[in-house]
């Protein structure tokens, strides 16, 4: 079995993210060389996703997917994330449209409080803009839930909240 076999066997079977950092640790390359490998694979069509915590297969088709409409600033995007992961769902990406360049698509893979709280660490250390504030705070999220009723209780929540938008 070569090693690109072997990065996407380990990324089957982990029930978590795996950095690239990991995978080079463990086949004894550099980081580089399993960036390349990453690229090789999806190149093939595995639908390997790099999310900020490491490489996951994309797997939303086991359960419900929705794509929503929000819009809020900076101040409570904590409380938007807080609100979707602590009802059940899971982040999966964040969606603008940009006057320039059109749809951006900034993946995400937010699923817990400890998700969100590394999300928002990696916004303040880098001092980024989220790419909501590109767009006045009006984004798009595709959410994925267990169910239709997660995804209920998720609108009513955010509804309540005055974070979806309804224009």
């Amino acid at each position: 079995m070569d090693r690109k076999e072997k990065i996407i066997k380990t990324i089957k079977k982990s029930d978590k993210p795996i950095s690239a950092s990991k995978l080079a640790a463990q086949f004894g390359v550099s980081r580089q060389i399993i960036v390349g490998d990453v690229a090789l694979l999806r190149a093939s069509g595995y639908d390997i996703i790099a999310t900020p915590r490491g490489y996951i297969l994309d797997d939303q088709n086991s359960e419900c997917v929705y794509t929503i409409a929000v819009k809020h600033g900076k101040d409570t995007l904590a409380d938007e994330l807080y609100t979707i992961v602590d009802l059940g769902g899971s982040i999966i990406d964040v969606i603008v449209e940009h006057p320039i360049y059109g749809q951006l698509t900034g993946k995400l893979h937010i699923s817990s409080r400890y998700d969100v709280e590394q999300f928002l660490k990696k916004v303040n250390n880098e001092q980024a803009k989220p790419l909501s504030q590109l767009t006045d705070g009006l984004h798009l999220h595709t959410i994925q839930c267990q169910n239709e009723d997660v995804f209920k209780r998720i609108m009513q929540a955010l509804d309540d909240k005055g974070y979806l938008f309804t224009k």
